[in-house]
């Protein structure tokens, strides 16, 4: 039998262990850099920074690592893959100038533009005042405010009206981490209809489209509340079905792709469009450079062939001979666990229970996200603390072993969404009374 490679995994939350546990299963080797308490469970974790470059460099050479994995979008807008390139060391994921389609919005706008892919109507301003001053003049109606940098999923403000935009304006200016990442301000037009994901491999040739999904970014039941970087996700949806991924491929991921290209800065790695179904059809309200979290839990669940040999030949540009992945059958559901406070600031520490008896149901894989061990225990050590996955033969079966399982788990002020994928039943219900109605005999 062949050695294992050996794969260094960048990240520390619940994306990362997802992606260690999927590829342990694929029989790798895994390095964790920081990692959290889940990690160090199944894998080796490092204790380096995500964010540190020279030193992710060093464990990589020292250890013979054969790939490298990167989770956030941080290092990757950092240039983190530019910098193993450089040093002769395989890493997935897109270069400095590529992550830019994450790392800046307007960078993005001007993408869609040359790819002539479907999105919001927007306009773009270097200073709070400006932004002030185009809001105050323009008609009442609801917008979108993004700040155009990395704001850790906080930096979307969705707006009914002249207040409330006026009021996201100076949330920007006001807040530290807002500031720095809205150099500039974008103001887009409020697209309505329903917020769905769409993730896709490529080389920056050849594109591998994954199943789609639905994130819950509200903090709250109903979508109330702020948004966050995400409570919860299901894979897959079934406001998506097969001809709509189709037109989502061919009219938004592959012109997306080329139009990168075209602009010299070829994309390898994970593409994530974050889209809205409208009436006029699918548009894009964002693209991430990497996995989702917690989209990549539910994701890698049910995944049944290899993640690994994917992104081999991703970094290898040989994904055109890769075999379509396969999936399990049925859905899975990810509830995201937070500390109390969150998305505001949280109190750290609290030892969790219940994490064993969670992870001994059928079809559940509780993913850490923010913890670290503490005298031998699980502590909670961040805002989104826990992502638990279940699969199951159905939706719903799927949601109520994930709630099972949340239902074992404990620490003080500890909180979920109780709502993830009802949506989803929802449109399940509809199509399947939309079946029955057509089915039925006409009267005579």
């Amino acid at each position: 039998m062949p050695p294992s490679r050996r794969v260094l995994v960048v990240g520390s939350g619940g994306r990362e262990h997802a992606l260690v546990w999927k590829l342990i299963q694929d029989g790798a080797e895994v390095l964790v850099a920081p990692g959290n308490a889940g990690t160090a469970s199944i894998a080796e974790n490092v204790p380096i920074a995500a964010t540190d470059i020279p030193g992710l460099l060093d464990v990589a050479r020292r250890r013979g690592v054969d790939l490298t994995v990167v989770g956030p979008e941080v290092p990757l807008v950092a240039g983190i893959v530019d910098e193993f390139t450089a040093a002769g060391l395989r890493i997935f994921g897109p270069t400095k100038r590529a992550a830019q389609i994450e790392g800046s919005k307007s960078f993005c706008k001007q993408i869609l533009h040359r790819g002539d892919v479907p999105t919001a109507m927007f306009r773009e301003f270097r200073t709070p005042a400006q932004a002030r001053e185009y809001i105050e003049v323009r008609e009442d109606i609801p917008v979108v405010v993004k700040a155009d940098g990395l704001a850790a999923g906080k930096g979307v403000f969705v707006c009914d009206d002249r207040a409330a935009a006026l009021a996201a304006i100076e949330a920007l200016a006001a807040d530290p981490l807002l500031a720095a990442a809205s150099g500039n301000i974008l103001i887009e037009e409020r697209l309505d209809g329903i917020e769905v994901s769409v993730l896709a491999i490529t080389d920056g040739r050849t594109i591998v489209t994954l199943p789609p999904l639905q994130d819950h970014k509200a903090a709250h039941d109903d979508d109330a509340g702020p948004n966050t970087g995400g409570m919860g996700a299901y894979c897959p949806t079934p406001f998506v079905d097969e001809p709509l991924l189709a037109e989502i491929e061919a009219r938004i991921l592959v012109p997306t792709v080329h139009a990168m290209r075209r602009a010299k800065v070829p994309f390898q790695g994970v593409l994530y469009a974050g889209l809205m179904l409208t009436a006029q059809g699918p548009k894009v309200l964002e693209f991430n450079a990497r996995f989702g979290d917690p989209e990549c839990e539910p994701l890698l669940l049910r995944m049944e062939s290899s993640l690994l040999e994917l992104l081999d030949a991703t970094v290898d540009r040989t994904l055109e001979t890769c075999q379509p992945p396969r999936w399990r059958d049925g859905a899975a559901v990810s509830v995201v666990m937070a500390s109390e406070g969150y998305p505001g600031p949280v109190s750290k520490g609290q030892p969790i229970r219940g994490l064993e008896a969670a992870g001994r149901l059928p079809n559940v894989q509780v993913f850490h996200a923010a913890t670290r061990l503490a005298d031998g225990a699980v502590v909670a050590d961040g805002g989104r603390v826990l992502a638990v996955t279940a699969l199951g033969s159905s939706l719903a079966r799927a949601k109520l072993q994930a709630y099972t399982a949340v239902k074992e788990i404990r620490w003080a002020g500890a909180w979920c969404r109780k709502d993830i994928s009802d949506k989803g039943l929802r449109r399940e219900r509809e199509l399947l009374a939309a079946e029955v109605a057509s089915e039925e005999p006409a009267a005579s």
